[in-house]
C-alpha cells in the first residue's frame, strides 16, 4: 500500500513540503501514526504541480511577469519543489491548470472571445521529458484540464515519442459532476487510458454540512467564511439546497454526509483515486472511515435516491 501525499505549489507548498519531508526525515508522530494505521506502507507517493498560465502568480518564480508552462518555468518550479520536499524526485508532476484559456473553477461555458496564443503541447511534453531522463519527475498528468486538451497531450505523445500523462486532476464531486458528459469517455481504458483523480470530493468541505448553520464553530472556521469570495460556487443557495437533500438521503440509508459523499466518488467505476482534505484529525478519521465502510459499494437503493437528488440539482456549483 503506498501513501499519496500531494501539494498544491500555488498555495503553501513550501511551508506543508518543509513539513511533510521534516516528518520524513525524523520519524515524527504524524508519520509514525501513519504506520499504525497502515501496517502494510511500503511508500509515500509524492505528487506536486506546475502553475498553470497566471498574471498574479508572479511570486512563484524569480523575476516572472506572467507565469507560463513552457520549459524554464517547469524547470524552475521542479527544482524548487525538489529542494523544498527535499528529495530527489517527484512520482507525479501535474499541470495545475492549462496554459491556454479553458473555463476554471466553476466556470462552465467556454467563452469564444478568451481564447489567447499557448505553449504548444508538444513543447509543454519536451520539457517533461528532460526532467524524466534526468531522473527528477516519474510520472506526468493534467489538472482542471477538458476532454479536448486530454487528447491533444495524448496525440502529442504518440506523434512525437514524448512521454504520455497518466492523470487528470478535476473537480468531480455530487456537486460537480461534468466530467460525466465527456471526459470520462475520453479516460475511459480502452480508450486514452487516463487516470482520474476526484479533488473537492466534499465540496470544499459542503458536503459535509458544516456550512448550513452558519453560526456554528465548524462553519466560522471553514475556508468558505474566514476567505470571503473563496469557492462561491458552493454558498449559493441552490448548492446549498441540494447538499441538504443529499444529507436527507443519507439519514435515510443511515450513513453520515461524509459516508454518502465520499462513497459516491469512491465507487464510480471510471475513478482512480479521491483526494482528501482535512485541517483536523477528527476530520481526517472520518474520511479514512468513510472509505473503509464494509457497505461498499454504496447499495443500489442509495444510488437511486442520489440520481433522483441530481436530477432536480444538475451541478449548482456551475457560476
Amino acid at each position: 500500500m503506498s501513501i499519496f501525499a500531494e501539494f498544491l505549489n500555488i498555495f503553501q507548498e513550501g511551508d506543508v513540503a518543509m513539513y511533510i519531508a521534516y516528518c520524513m526525515l525524523n520519524s515524527l508522530h504524524a508519520f509514525k501514526l501513519i504506520f499504525i494505521m497502515i501496517p502494510h506502507y511500503l511508500q509515500v507517493i509524492l505528487a506536486t504541480k506546475v502553475s498553470g498560465y497566471s498574471e498574479r502568480s508572479t511570486y512563484l518564480r524569480d523575476n516572472a511577469k506572467v507565469l507560463r508552462v513552457d520549459a524554464a518555468n517547469i524547470r524552475e518550479s521542479v527544482e524548487k519543489s525538489l529542494k523544498r520536499l527535499n528529495t530527489d524526485y517527484i512520482d507525479l508532476l501535474q499541470i495545475h491548470w492549462p496554459d491556454r484559456y479553458v473555463p476554471l473553477f466553476g466556470e462552465y461555458f467556454y467563452n469564444y472571445s478568451n481564447w489567447r496564443p499557448s505553449i504548444p503541447f508538444v513543447e509543454q511534453l519536451k520539457a517533461f521529458q528532460e526532467l524524466i531522463d534526468e531522473g527528477k519527475v516519474r510520472y506526468i498528468g493534467v489538472s482542471n484540464e477538458t476532454a479536448y486538451g486530454v487528447m491533444e497531450f495524448v496525440h502529442a505523445a504518440k506523434v512525437e515519442g514524448l512521454p504520455k500523462i497518466v492523470s487528470i486532476q478535476n473537480s468531480y464531486s455530487l456537486l460537480v459532476r461534468r466530467s460525466e458528459v465527456d471526459l470520462i469517455e475520453v479516460c475511459h481504458p480502452n480508450n486514452c487510458n487516463i487516470g482520474l483523480l476526484s479533488y473537492s470530493p466534499l465540496g470544499g468541505g459542503t458536503l459535509s454540512g458544516k456550512y448550513l448553520d452558519i453560526n456554528s464553530e465548524a462553519a466560522k472556521k471553514g475556508r468558505l467564511n474566514l476567505f470571503p469570495g473563496y469557492m462561491e460556487r458552493y454558498n449559493k443557495s441552490i448548492s446549498k439546497e441540494a447538499t441538504i437533500q443529499y444529507i436527507e438521503t443519507a439519514k435515510k440509508h443511515g450513513l453520515t454526509p461524509v459516508q454518502l459523499a465520499l462513497g459516491f466518488v469512491r465507487d464510480r467505476p471510471f475513478m482512480t483515486s479521491s483526494i482528501i482534505g482535512a485541517t483536523s484529525v477528527d476530520q481526517l478519521k472520518e474520511d479514512i472511515d468513510a472509505f473503509l465502510t464494509p457497505e461498499r459499494p454504496l447499495l443500489p437503493e442509495v444510488m437511486e435516491d442520489i440520481e433522483a437528488v441530481f436530477t432536480r440539482y444538475k451541478d449548482p456549483a456551475i457560476l
